[in-house]
């Protein structure tokens, strides 16, 4: 890898997290609490996890020049890892596989704001 290759992708690396900090802090103030953030799992990670009461909301965050891009990066491909990755992170709650929850998408454009579509993608 050269540098000019690892520089882009610590400023992607970074855009990533200052975009994932950005979508919690919009979470918080809305009233939720931040269960997780970047969890791993054998089966891939969530960007952040939310508590909403004993519900949990699974969140993938998006940032591209608009929101349509944003949108278009996601594929059925990843949300299938999503999905096998909350059934991993469901396992280890009280609850397991009855807990409620839902599949957040949080997309960012290139000024920052922030634009999140509840219940995206549905219960798996």
């Amino acid at each position: 890898m050269d540098l000019r290759d690892r520089s882009t992708g610590e400023m992607a690396y970074h855009a990533g997290l200052a975009a994932e900090d950005s979508v919690a802090s919009d979470y918080c103030r809305r009233g939720y609490t931040i269960a997780e953030t970047r969890w791993r799992g054998c089966a891939g990670e969530i960007d952040l996890i939310v508590a909403d009461g004993s519900s949990l909301i699974f969140v993938e965050v998006k940032k591209s020049r608009s929101f349509s891009r944003a949108a278009q990066r996601i594929t059925a491909r990843q949300m299938g890892r999503i999905y096998a990755a909350a059934e991993e992170y469901l396992g280890k709650t009280p609850a397991g596989a009855l807990t409620e929850c839902r599949f957040d998408v949080a997309l960012l454009d290139a000024h920052g704001q922030c634009r999140v579509i509840e219940n995206a993608f549905g219960h798996g």
